[in-house]
């Protein structure tokens, strides 16, 4: 009853009313996609998950700034509904369709060696498909569905075009994260479910501190060859831009908060893949307000970014041993 009390007073209700002010104000400060003058003309992008949410805005903003633009996405019938849409707002007819499922590891490398022999450059990656809510399941690989969908199909796929991204400099990748990468574990057991999680948001939080994980590692590793460092003649294989699993950001429930729309979570995501920013900043995390941010102290231990990335090159047979 106290605390019932304490929220109907009108100190309380004036103190809402100013940090919805305060929140207000610093998104009209916020980095502004319209306001950014960044061409991609003769430049190419592939932005995975892109029939809807974050990834169609994505998708559609880099069209505008015409790019050939590839959407990558599992459903046939809804990518070319995205393609046909963009086509019409844009006015750009370099959007394509090509068909991805990133839980099945055959999938990722049919699509990456389409995209190997068809394109000549590739600027920017989006890893942007995700999924939450699925039940526990394993697929026909062996590998758990959720796992890996937004964490092993992304990590062979950047690995199988990197060459192709080396070869394009100065190109980027942007590697779709979350804040709720925090109260996630990065327990190789579970990316073939000898280890379950219990509840999805446990499984999806730790498949996005894996993401941050995967980023970091792939930063140390481009190091002294010419592709790493955020140097302007390689790869940037970095910013991460932390979203939330319905379509953006997330807030505590209160009247001075809101959700973000898809078209407002996908802004972080078009920062990392176009500003002139973070031109070489690389292996670094963004939060949704496009601003360098400090991940959680288990997404910064060097030594289990190192231990994933060895597991994961084994279960995605990028390494020799047996493949799932």
């Amino acid at each position: 009853m106290e605390l019932l009390s304490a929220c109907s007073h009108p100190c309380w209700s004036l103190l809402s009313l100013l940090l919805g002010l305060l929140l207000w104000a610093r998104r009209r400060r916020a980095w502004d996609p319209r306001k950014c003058p960044t061409d991609l003309t003769g430049k190419t992008v592939i932005v995975t998950g892109a029939n809807s949410g974050i990834g169609k805005y994505v998708a559609l903003d880099l069209a505008r700034r015409n790019a050939r633009t590839i959407l990558a996405c599992r459903s046939q019938e809804r990518g070319q509904v995205a393609v046909e849409e963009i086509r019409a707002a844009t006015g750009n007819p370099a959007v394509l369709l090509r068909l991805l499922d990133t839980s099945s590891l055959a999938s990722v490398r049919t699509f990456a060696q389409a995209v190997l022999r068809e394109e000549k450059r590739l600027d920017v990656l989006v890893n942007n498909a995700g999924v939450t809510g699925l039940p526990f399941t394993i697929t026909p690989e062996g590998l758990e569905q959720t796992f890996a969908t937004n964490y092993l199909g992304p990590f062979l796929l950047t690995n199988l075009l990197l060459d192709l991204l080396k070869a394009s400099a100065p190109a980027r990748i942007v590697n779709v994260s979350s804040f709720r990468h925090s109260a996630g574990t990065a327990d190789s057991r579970c990316l073939t479910g000898q280890e379950r999680l219990s509840g999805f948001d446990a499984t999806y939080n730790s498949t996005k501190l894996m993401n941050i994980l995967f980023t970091a590692e792939l930063a140390q590793r481009l190091q002294g060859t010419g592709a790493g460092g955020g140097a302007r003649s390689c790869p940037d294989p970095c910013p991460m831009a932390p979203v939330g699993w319905a379509g953006g950001s997330q807030a505590p429930s209160s009247p001075a908060f809101a959700w973000q729309s898809a078209e407002q979570g996908a802004v972080s995501t078009i920062y990392c893949a176009v500003s002139e920013e973070v031109s070489g900043i690389t292996g670094k995390y963004f939060s949704s307000d496009c601003r360098l941010a400090l991940p959680s102290r288990a997404a910064r231990d060097p030594g289990l970014a190192r231990k994933l990335w060895e597991e994961s090159e084994r279960l995605t047979g990028l390494t020799d041993g047996p493949r799932p």
